[in-house]
């Protein structure tokens, strides 16, 4: 592509005219060494004017970022859109919507260079992956598993749905609980229906202990990893969430806990309803819009106006990233394409910011955060940092 069409199709973008296929082009682009200056400085030029590409109206980019995917060409008018728009990215079109500004990056970094080891690339984006452990110890890989019953647990059935979802279907026995746990992978992640017609989606490297039935006076399950549930409302039955020394206890709500092993903080976020979360004797009540960290030395701490959004991306299947250091964004990397990750050196001062869709390809990812100056190296299913 010669300069003067890189220059007409980038400008053509800003005046909202860019077909899908047009912005393919611009991604193609990234291969010419000079196409990719041409790239660095039309993006520093455009992050410091936000006039040119509305990224202070997040509104407005759903509606760019949608017009790209529909292939309309027609202009996207400027009054507000629905927010809960899914942000479903074509993969040739994540580029070309970063570098105009919804990606942002603060940096100062060296010139970005094309990942290598592509010719290697073993890590690939994860799926419905999970294990159904029972309470007998028998394990059920439910990926590979067929539809229908694929066990009993006493009086209850144990269903796999056309959806790809699990259930749990039947009465349960009074008398001694049994209990499940439901296991993803480094890259898989899945949706369960617990007994009470609760819903909990599971992200990557994560498991969630519950009953096969409940009949106690409150409803208890155990997680480790991450996940958001949708909870059936039962005043009678209280539901609790037990995460390491926390306690998340809700009646019927919608809220989310990260709580893996090698994040600093357990993270709750409430979009809907009200929960009570607990630790070391201290509790702090949440509304709608607020998130409770908690810290390894017992102390919570809660923020109110959070983005729910960011929170739950991974669920709605993509990346979201605010403020994000370079390792944040590389341990959710590592998880959801199974790859080791390490560093080279020391590890670059980075905030990162946007989204990216999870069935996106490594290299795209990794060409994205190529644009703040940091380069990456793929052996087998490692992916080496290069500062």
């Amino acid at each position: 592509m010669d300069k003067q069409t890189f220059s007409n199709l980038l400008k053509r973008y800003l005046n909202e005219e860019l077909s899908q296929e047009e912005a393919s082009r611009l991604l193609d682009s990234l291969g010419d060494p000079d196409m990719r200056r041409q790239w660095e400085q039309a993006v520093g030029g455009m992050l410091r004017d936000k006039s040119a590409h509305g990224q202070a109206d997040p509104a407005r980019m759903d509606a760019i970022r949608h017009r790209i995917l529909s292939g309309t060409g027609k202009p996207v008018p400027q009054r507000s859109i629905v927010r809960k728009l899914r942000p479903v990215w074509a993969a040739a079109a994540v580029l070309a919507i970063a570098a105009v500004g919804f990606f942002w990056m603060r940096t100062s970094g060296p010139k970005p260079l094309v990942a290598d080891g592509e010719a290697q690339l073993q890590v690939v984006p994860g799926g419905n992956k999970a294990v159904l452990y029972l309470a007998g110890g028998q394990a059920i890989t439910l990926d590979t598993a067929g539809n229908g019953a694929i066990a009993s647990q006493g009086n209850v059935q144990v269903i796999k749905l056309d959806s790809g979802q699990l259930a749990y279907q039947g009465a349960g026995a009074q008398g001694d609980v049994t209990y499940n746990t439901l296991a993803t992978p480094r890259g898989g992640q899945f949706r369960i229906i617990l007994p009470d017609g609760s819903s909990v989606w599971l992200n990557a490297a994560s498991s969630l202990r519950f009953p096969t039935a409940f009949n106690g006076k409150e409803r208890v399950v155990e997680l480790r990893g991450e996940a958001y549930f949708e909870i059936a409302k039962n005043v009678q039955q209280p539901f609790r969430v037990q995460v390491k020394d926390m306690t998340v206890q809700v009646l019927g709500t919608h809220f989310n806990v990260m709580a893996y092993e090698d994040e600093a903080t357990v993270r709750t976020t409430l979009l809907e309803g009200a929960v009570k979360v607990n630790q070391g004797g201290h509790s702090l009540d949440m509304r709608p819009g607020q998130q409770v960290t908690a810290h390894p030395a017992g102390n919570m701490s809660i923020q109110d106006g959070v983005d729910v959004e960011e929170a739950v991306a991974w669920k709605n299947g993509y990346f979201h990233f605010n403020h994000e250091s370079l390792p944040g964004v590389m341990r959710q990397v590592g998880r959801w394409y199974d790859a080791e990750i390490s560093y080279e050196g020391a590890v670059p001062d980075r905030e990162f910011g946007g989204k990216i869709e999870r069935s996106s390809s490594v290299k795209d990812v990794l060409k994205i955060l190529e644009l703040s100056g940091i380069r990456f190296r793929i052996e087998g299913k490692k992916i080496i940092v290069i500062p």
